[in-house]
C-alpha cells in the first residue's frame, strides 16, 4: 500500500515539474500576508491577500522546527509572546546568514531590530484582521515583486544543506528501503510527515507510520528506523495520501428550495459516516466513472409514465450512464490474456485514531474486474419504486443503503411525524465499508446486516422503504445456495413460505385501511410487524381473527373491492400449508421483502384503480 502511494506522490511531482522546482528538500505551503521591509531591514508594511501556493523548505514535522524564511506569526514575529518558536525561526535564518539574499531579514531581526521587528509587531494587529492571523507570513523586499523565500539563492542552499545532511546520514549506516528496494536515501528515525483532513483525527493531521513507544520496536532499532522506509518514499507517500484526502474542485448545485449553492466536491475521496473516508486512484490517473454511480440514488423508468407530458429526472444523464453501464459486455477473461498490461485500481479504507491513521481495509484490484464487479452490484440492488405516476427500478448510493441500518428517531413537523436519520450513528460508516468492499470485490456480505436492517424497521413500527428493501435483497440473493432469488419487484412465482407471509400481512394491513380509514393511531403495521416478522404462527392467528371483522364492515361499504382484497388473500393462503413458529434471520429478510414488494404492487395499482389509492400511504425515502 505504501509503496504504490509512494509511486503516487512521484507521479505527482512528475506531472507538476514543468512549472516549479521539484525536490526532496521543498515543498508546497499557503501563504497570505507580506511583511515588506526595506533592503537595511527596517519595517515597510503589511500586505494582505488572497491565500496561495508558493515552494518553501520541506519540514517532515513542525513539532519544535521553524520553516527558513516563511511560517506563521507566532514564529516570524513573537506574537501571543511565544518566545520559543520564535527563537527557533531566528536560529534557522542564522543557518543560511551567508546567503546574501537573507542579509536584509538578519537586519531586521538584529542591527535595526528597533525599525523592524519592534515596529512590524506593533503595527501587526492594526494591519492584519483578527481571522488572518493565522495563515503564514513571507518576507518581501520594498519594490520587489518575489518573496525572499523564492530566490533561486535561497532554494540553492536548501537543497544544498539537505544533501548534505542526507550524505552524512547514508554515510553513517546505508541501509535497503522497504519501499523502494535502493540505498540512494538515508533510513532515519525522524517523523515521515503529517497527513491532513484524515476523519476524526487531529487537525493539525495525522501519522500513517509512526512508533513513540519501546513497546512498538524491534531488533534494537529505534523508532522509524524500524519501518526501514528512505526519505525519499516517506516524503512522497504523505505527499500522496494528502493529495487524495484533499483533492477535488467547487461546483455549482440547487437546493430543494431552488436556490443555487456552492460546495467541494472530491474527486478521490468518498466519506461514510462522521470517521471514515475511502481514497482511490489508478496507476495511470484514469478516471474511474462507475465510481460515481455507485454513490449516486439513481432510478431507471422501466414502464411508460401514465403522463405523457412529465418533464424528464433532474438526474437523467446518470440514468443513461446507468443504463450504458448495465447493457455493457463486461468480462473479465482479459485478465487472463498474456503480455497484457492491465491498468490497477487501489483503494484505502482509513479514520484517525487520535493522531494516528487505522487502515480498515485495502484494495488492489484491475480496473476491468472494478467495472464488471460494480455492474454486478447494480443488477444486485435494483428494487421496484413508484413515484409521481412512475414505475422505476431504483439504485440506492452505497451511503443511502448504509444509512438504512442507523438509528432514524421520530419527529413532528407540521402536524406530521417522520423518522430522521442520526447522521452520527457509528454504524453507518461499518456498514459503508462493507457494501464499499463487496461493490468492488464482488463479494458476499455478512448475513448478520439483516439484524441490523430488522431491528431498524422493528424499532420504527414496521417502517420498509426502498433503501432497505434493496440492502436486504442484495444480501439475500449474494447469500444464495440455491435458493429462490429474489426479484426486484413482486415475484408470484416465489412460493417461500417468509415471502407469501410478508405478502399476506400487506394485504391485510390494505384490508385494514380500506375499512378503518388511512388514519389509523396505530394500524397493524405498527402493532404487529415486529410479532409477524419474527413468530408468524402466533401473530397470524390474531390477525386473521381481526382482519374478518375488517372484510365484514368493507363488504356493506365497498363490496366489490372486498371481494378483490379477499380473494388476494384466499390465493396467498393456498401457498402456506401451516404457519412456522419461528422464522430465521434469512427468513425475516424474506418476509420484509415480500411485504415491500406487495406494497409497491398496491402502489402500481393505484395509478389505474380509485379503490387502491384508498389503501396506500405516502412513502418516506
Amino acid at each position: 500500500m505504501i509503496k504504490e502511494l509512494s509511486d503516487l506522490g512521484k507521479k505527482l511531482r512528475e506531472e507538476e515539474s514543468d512549472n516549479r522546482l521539484i525536490h526532496d528538500a521543498l515543498k508546497e505551503e499557503p501563504m497570505a500576508i507580506d511583511l515588506v521591509i526595506r533592503n537595511d531591514g527596517s519595517f515597510r508594511s503589511f500586505i494582505l491577500f488572497d491565500k496561495i501556493p508558493t515552494t518553501v523548505e520541506a519540514l517532515s514535522s513542525k513539532k519544535g522546527k521553524a520553516r527558513l524564511l516563511l511560517d506563521k506569526p507566532e514564529e516570524v514575529l513573537g506574537y501571543k509572546e511565544e518566545l520559543k518558536k520564535h527563537q527557533l525561526f531566528i536560529d534557522k535564518i542564522q543557518v543560511y546568514s551567508k546567503v546574501g539574499e537573507i542579509k536584509p531579514v538578519l537586519l531586521f531581526y538584529g542591527d535595526n531590530k528597533i525599525n523592524g521587528l519592534e515596529v512590524a509587531l506593533k503595527e501587526f494587529e492594526k494591519a492584519i484582521p483578527e481571522k488572518e492571523r493565522a495563515n503564514n507570513i513571507a518576507f518581501r523586499i520594498f519594490n520587489q515583486d518575489k518573496r525572499i523565500h523564492e530566490e533561486s539563492a535561497v532554494y540553492k542552499a536548501i537543497i544544498k544543506n539537505y544533501e548534505r545532511i542526507q550524505s552524512e546520514q547514508l554515510s553513517k549506516k546505508a541501509l535497503t528501503c522497504s519501499i523502494c528496494g535502493e540505498k540512494n536515501y538515508p533510513v532515519v528515525d525522524t517523523p515521515h510527515g503529517m497527513i491532513k483532513k484524515v476523519p476524526d483525527g487531529q487537525k493539525a493531521g495525522c501519522a500513517l507510520v509512526s512508533y513513540n513507544a519501546k513497546a512498538f520496536e524491534s531488533y534494537g532499532l529505534a523508532g522509524n528506523l524500524n519501518s526501514k522506509i528512505c526519505t525519499n518514499c516517506a516524503r512522497t507517500y504523505v505527499e500522496g495520501l494528502n493529495w487524495l484526502l484533499s483533492n477535488g474542485k467547487t461546483i455549482n448545485f440547487k437546493t430543494k428550495n431552488g436556490k443555487g449553492k456552492q460546495r467541494f466536491q472530491y474527486s478521490n475521496r468518498k466519506n461514510f459516516g462522521s470517521d471514515t473516508a475511502i481514497v482511490f486512484w489508478t496507476r495511470s490517473n484514469e478516471i474511474v466513472k462507475e465510481l460515481d454511480l455507485i454513490n449516486e440514488t439513481i432510478d431507471l423508468d422501466i414502464f411508460e409514465a401514465i403522463d405523457k407530458n412529465l418533464k424528464p429526472d433532474e438526474k437523467e444523464v446518470r440514468s443513461e450512464e446507468l443504463q450504458l453501464l448495465l447493457n455493457s459486455p463486461f468480462s473479465a477473461k482479459i485478465e487472463s490474456l498474456s503480455n497484457v498490461d492491465i491498468d490497477r485500481f487501489y483503494a484505502c479504507i482509513l479514520s484517525g485514531a487520535a493522531a494516528r491513521i487505522a487502515i480498515r481495509d485495502w484494495i488492489e484490484i484491475s480496473i476491468s474486474q472494478v467495472k464488471n464487479n460494480i455492474k454486478k452490484w447494480f443488477n444486485d440492488i435494483g428494487i421496484i419504486r413508484i413515484e409521481n405516476d412512475r414505475v422505476k427500478t431504483a439504485f440506492y448510493s452505497i451511503k443511502h443503503l448504509s444509512e438504512s441500518c442507523a438509528i432514524h428517531r421520530k419527529k413532528e413537523s407540521d402536524g406530521k411525524s417522520y423518522y430522521s436519520c442520526d447522521y452520527k450513528d457509528p454504524i453507518i460508516s461499518r456498514v459503508g465499508t462493507i457494501l464499499w468492499n463487496i461493490a468492488l470485490r464482488d463479494q458476499r456480505p455478512p448475513i448478520s446486516i439483516i439484524d441490523k436492517v430488522m431491528r431498524r424497521i422493528k424499532s420504527e413500527e414496521g417502517r420498509i422503504n426502498g433503501q432497505r428493501a434493496s440492502l436486504i435483497k442484495l444480501i439475500l440473493n449474494r447469500n444464495n445456495n440455491g435458493g429462490v432469488m429474489i426479484q426486484e419487484k413482486l415475484d408470484t412465482d416465489n412460493k417461500a413460505t417468509a415471502y407469501i407471509c410478508g405478502r399476506i400481512f400487506s394485504v391485510l394491513e390494505s384490508i385494514q385501511r380500506a375499512a378503518l380509514g388511512k388514519n389509523i393511531n396505530a394500524g397493524i403495521r405498527e402493532r404487529f410487524f415486529s410479532f409477524a416478522s419474527t413468530s408468524p404462527s402466533s401473530a397470524f392467528g390474531r390477525l386473521m381473527k381481526m382482519s374478518q371483522n375488517h372484510l365484514s364492515k368493507l363488504k356493506g361499504e365497498k363490496p366489490g373491492f372486498a371481494v378483490v382484497l379477499d380473494k388476494e388473500l384466499q390465493e396467498l393462503f393456498s401457498n402456506i400449508k401451516e404457519f412456522p413458529v419461528v422464522f430465521s434471520l434469512e427468513e425475516q429478510g424474506q418476509f420484509a421483502i415480500g411485504y415491500y414488494h406487495q406494497k409497491q404492487d398496491n402502489f402500481r395499482k393505484a395509478i389505474e384503480k380509485d379503490d387502491y389509492k384508498a389503501i396506500i400511504e405516502e412513502e418516506e425515502e
